[in-house]
């Protein structure tokens, strides 16, 4: 049979007083985003029709001074296309053009990526020989050949020395 539960006799003990409310501090300043610092600084800038302008002129510069770069790194080893997606998200920062530009290039890149990612090994080898192709034809035309040839004394083979410097 089951034991009948104990009961306790123990009289309750008084809880200790608790200290009295003190206020707590305010909560430090909260420090703003650098995004919303921006959009501060921005909304600053747009209020002032002149700087506004100058605004708009630097960031087309900026934006397009890192495309043009992208644009000449894409065939060469290195981030090339992150540079061209870099300077167009700087342009769409200010064009709306830019934007839709950025998104239709991105999506066609994805796709691009994922054929090639498709493709089987003599495609892939193709297309690797076509790009070599293309970094070795840039590197003529802009002399890096016959300045190299100058350095290591072969400064006399002159189909090294691009056509157009």
């Amino acid at each position: 049979m089951s034991e009948p539960a104990e009961q306790s006799t123990a009289t309750a003990q008084p809880t200790p007083p608790t200290p009295p409310e003190q206020p707590t501090p305010p909560p430090p300043p909260r420090r703003r985003t650098l995004r919303a610092r921006m959009r501060h600084v921005r909304a600053r800038v747009r209020r002032n029709p002149r700087a506004n302008t100058a605004w708009r002129l630097a960031i087309g510069i900026i934006g397009t001074v890192v495309l043009a770069l992208g644009v000449v790194a894409i065939p060469y080893p290195g981030p090339g296309w992150l540079i061209v997606f870099a300077g167009l998200g700087i342009l769409a920062t200010e064009f709306t053009w830019a934007g839709r530009l950025l998104r239709f290039a991105r999506r066609h890149y994805d796709r691009w990526m994922a054929w090639v990612g498709r493709q089987n090994v003599v495609v892939k080898a193709l297309l690797a020989l076509l790009t070599c192709a293309i970094v070795l034809a840039t590197l003529w035309l802009l002399g890096a050949f016959s300045l190299v040839a100058e350095l290591v004394g072969l400064g006399h083979w002159t189909w090294l020395q691009s056509p157009i410097v």
